[in-house]
């Protein structure tokens, strides 16, 4: 009796086991981060792929290599759409040279005063769907929308509004965020990061645009740049998580779901890790008497806002779907009374 009953179960599990769905089978994936190995940025991506695999019950599982692994930083978006890689996780800015509308939505300088204010123009406002549709052509299909928050912005002079940016001299990348600062009245210089501390102890520039507060502040730009603006009040890139669209559509659509969801989450994850670090640092910077932290009030964000909107404009005359981000974009902000 035992015996049978044994087989009957091994015979039932069998038929089981034959009766399950393909889309059970794993799928593996390699995506390529924007981040080197060991950064912070990195690290939680990195835990990201761990919590995709444990929400797909092993259905998923990505490989995450740092930036350079196999491609350059500005040529992810080719190797997505040519199935070189599955995927990546990218500031959407680097790919404005084939549309200045991915340089636009990516980093509308000025638009956005927190992170979740670029989430919900994302998730609601209609950036999702236009991301999307930009990035399909390309073969690519945006899954969603992170990012590191509003960058660092340190100053050797006091900076309280827009009006002390007048004579500034101000270290930013080339494009967008120079015209804004160029028509702010700043006088934007070029320079590699990495001689920023000097130039700023040296008098060569009088502020840069940087990265996070906490990064400006462990690497003590902030003995040289001793009034930093905190919130700050410009720069806050979109950092996508993006992958090959045939790749995506050979998902089942719990598992696009899945991927969907845990992108929010590695969203909420990024922001909240690193505004730790941020706050932080502040603490650290606040109770240093050398050092004096800057939080512009919303009408001077206001102010430069709508400065940086006639560089938007700018922008949008570039091209056809340029001037669809620059539409939705006021629409959406203007709905939002982020105009005023």
């Amino acid at each position: 009796m035992t015996t049978r009953i044994t087989m009957t179960i091994a015979a039932g599990a069998l038929c089981a086991a034959a009766a399950l769905p393909a889309t059970a089978q794993e799928h593996s994936f390699t995506f390529q981060s924007v981040d080197p190995a060991g950064n912070p940025n990195f690290m939680i991506q990195d835990a990201w792929t761990e919590q995709v695999a444990k929400m797909s019950g092993g259905r998923i599982a990505i490989d995450l290599l740092p930036v350079g692994a196999v491609v350059e930083y500005n040529e992810t978006q080719d190797a997505v759409g040519a199935g070189i890689l599955d995927g990546h996780i990218t500031d959407v800015s680097y790919f404005s040279g084939k549309d200045p509308a991915f340089g636009l939505i990516a980093n509308p300088i000025g638009a956005w005063s927190s992170p979740e204010e670029m989430f919900r123009f994302m998730r609601y406002g209609g950036g999702n769907e236009l991301m999307r549709e930009l990035e399909e052509p390309y073969n690519l299909h945006f899954v969603g929308a992170t990012t590191t928050g509003l960058e660092g912005f340190v100053s050797s002079k006091p900076l309280d509004g827009v009006d002390d940016l007048k004579g500034l001299k101000v270290r930013a990348p080339e494009g967008l965020i120079q015209q804004v600062f160029d028509a702010a009245g700043a006088v934007p210089v070029n320079l590699p990061y990495a001689e920023v501390f000097t130039a700023l102890d040296k008098g060569v520039i009088d502020a840069a645009d940087s990265t996070v507060f906490s990064t400006n502040q462990s690497q003590g730009l902030h003995k040289a740049g001793n009034h930093p603006v905190y919130p700050g009040f410009h720069s806050m890139p979109l950092v996508e998580v993006a992958m090959n669209l045939d790749a995506w559509n050979a998902l089942p659509a719990d598992l696009q779901e899945i991927m969907t969801v845990s992108v929010r989450d590695l969203a909420a994850d990024m922001v909240a890790q690193l505004s730790i670090k941020d706050l932080a640092a502040v603490a650290e910077a606040n109770a240093n008497p050398d050092i004096t932290v800057h939080d512009w009030p919303a009408e001077e964000r206001a102010r430069f806002r709508t400065i940086a909107m006639g560089q938007w404009e700018n922008v949008a005359d570039q091209s056809e779907n340029a001037r669809k981000v620059y539409d939705t974009l006021t629409s959406y902000l203007e709905t939002q009374g982020l105009l005023d």
